[in-house]
């Protein structure tokens, strides 16, 4: 089983990950997610512009073996989101912390990364 997890990072115990630059949410799924999805083949597209409060679905990913909702780790307003994983959704696979991310928030509750997970806890509530 593939669990690798990156530091910096925050993590949901829904596996959904957000790096945080500045006011900036960079949010996707994390590799354990990716490998229990199996392959991804499809990728319900993401609307710039859409508020999202932390926990509400922000789109749902659609695998060989299962359809699975992802979570915003935040609250914000979705500026930018990634339409290669659209076209390509086995980048989400291939790369889950590069390639493979959804869409970037601007944080409005930039503290609500407090109540989500570091690398080292992550690491440990998926052992």
């Amino acid at each position: 089983m593939s669990n690798k997890v990156l530091e910096g990072l925050f993590y949901t115990k829904n596996d959904e990950w957000v790096k945080v630059e500045d006011d900036l949410g960079t949010i996707g799924i994390s590799d354990y997610a990716q490998d229990q999805l199996g392959d991804i083949v499809y990728v319900e597209e993401i609307k710039k512009g859409t508020i999202v409060n932390q926990g509400d679905i922000i789109t749902t990913v659609e695998s060989v073996k299962a359809v699975a909702e992802v979570y915003s780790p935040i609250s914000g307003e979705v500026i930018e989101a990634n339409h290669t994983i659209i076209d390509e959704p086995s980048h989400i696979n291939g790369d889950p912390y590069g390639k493979g991310w959804f869409a970037k928030i601007k944080m409005s509750k930039p503290e609500e990364t407090k109540e989500l997970m570091n690398a080292s806890d992550y690491g440990d509530y998926r052992k």
